[in-house]
């Protein structure tokens, strides 16, 4: 009897190009090791539209496969291994809040562009592309958010506050001018919770959400290392908050944190904060000439959702399976949203 790995192989080598499997950075080396192209969000976007394959699995969380069936081509199907492999900050933001939360803001009749980081919901990409907006990375988050601003009189970004404000500090947009909305609106109704007044002379407006696992990183961790090691360098990924970021060498998307750990002097210490699987990837990649370590033990429960095994059954069941879906009322305006991403950043 075949075991998983021998599974999967034996069904890439069948369908040769009619299957392509994506993986993003934060999977197991393990289901890595079966994917055909790894990358973080933009980069695994990018690729949709260019695959020739018939179906396209998706290893990651649920927010990725809905942004590929959103993106691909009426003769593609996506399938993802998990289902319920979710993003606890994408769940952060509900497509009913943004809409009345964006009509709240607008009742003075200033126009407030929305700027969705892509871990959102499809239901909330279709929001955001009604409402003239855009999606962005954290790779970038700097150049979509300067778009944003240059369309309306104020921008509301969703749903990471954190990778909000470090890309405002980019910018050089003052507090004074940025606005977080209380975190009533995660879980409550808007209407009990915006005031349209406060957000009046603003030109940011900040939705409450937050990365779990980014979030666990803190300034402790920063200057323990600082303390002990002051030749390490610690660079994190910008859904840390502003004080982790400001107390590091360097932050960006995980892209920039693989080139970060390549392009640094054999001999250096690198303490990177962001979700393990990477950085242990990156420790066993650069082992005997850099020291990488994570700047903190952190892993994602959906993220470990999708295993071999779950790859292996998914793979034996692509035709009989319900690919992921968006129906068309979600699908055009939130594919407008990506698109202007993609066109800007082309």
């Amino acid at each position: 009897m075949e075991n998983p790995a021998q599974r999967i192989e034996r069904i890439k080598s069948e369908m040769g190009d009619r299957l392509s499997i994506l993986g993003h950075h934060y999977q197991t080396d393990d289901v890595i090791h079966f994917t055909d192209i790894q990358g973080d969000s933009l980069e695994l976007a990018r690729k949709i539209t260019n695959l020739d394959a018939e179906h396209i699995v998706f290893c990651g969380v649920f927010f990725m496969a809905e942004s590929a069936a959103i993106l691909c081509r009426d003769d593609q199907k996506i399938h993802i291994p998990d289902v319920t492999a979710s993003c606890p900050m994408a769940d952060m933001a509900e497509a009913g809040r943004v809409r009345k939360t964006l009509e709240i803001l607008q009742k003075d009749g200033r126009k407030i562009v929305p700027l969705t980081y892509v871990n959102s919901s499809a239901a909330v990409k279709a929001v955001v592309g009604e409402y003239d907006g855009s999606v962005c990375t954290s790779a970038n988050a700097r150049t979509m958010l300067d778009w944003a601003l240059n369309q309306g009189d104020a921008v509301l970004f969703l749903p990471d506050m954190h990778l909000g404000c470090n890309t405002a500090n980019l910018l050089g947009i003052p507090e004074d001018k940025r606005l977080v909305l209380p975190k009533d609106v995660i879980d409550g109704d808007p209407a009990l919770h915006v005031d349209p007044a406060a957000a009046d002379d603003k030109r940011l407006i900040l939705w409450p959400g937050y990365c779990p696992i980014h979030e666990e990183f803190t300034l402790d961790s920063t200057r323990a290392i600082r303390e002990t090691e002051p030749e390490a360098k610690i660079v994190v990924h910008p859904e840390c908050s502003p004080s982790v970021v400001e107390a590091s060498d360097g932050n960006g998307s995980t892209t920039f944190l693989i080139k970060y750990a390549e392009e640094a002097d054999d001999g250096t210490t690198i303490y990177i904060g962001t979700e393990e699987n990477l950085v242990n990837r990156l420790a066993a990649r650069y082992e005997g000439r850099k020291v990488i370590r994570p700047l903190l033990s952190s892993q994602c429960e959906d993220m470990g959702k999708i295993t071999v095994e779950k790859l292996a059954d998914t793979l034996e069941n692509l035709n009989y399976s319900n690919p992921v879906t968006v129906s068309n009322a979600i699908r055009e305006p939130a594919r407008r949203a990506l698109e202007r991403m993609l066109a800007v950043c082309s």
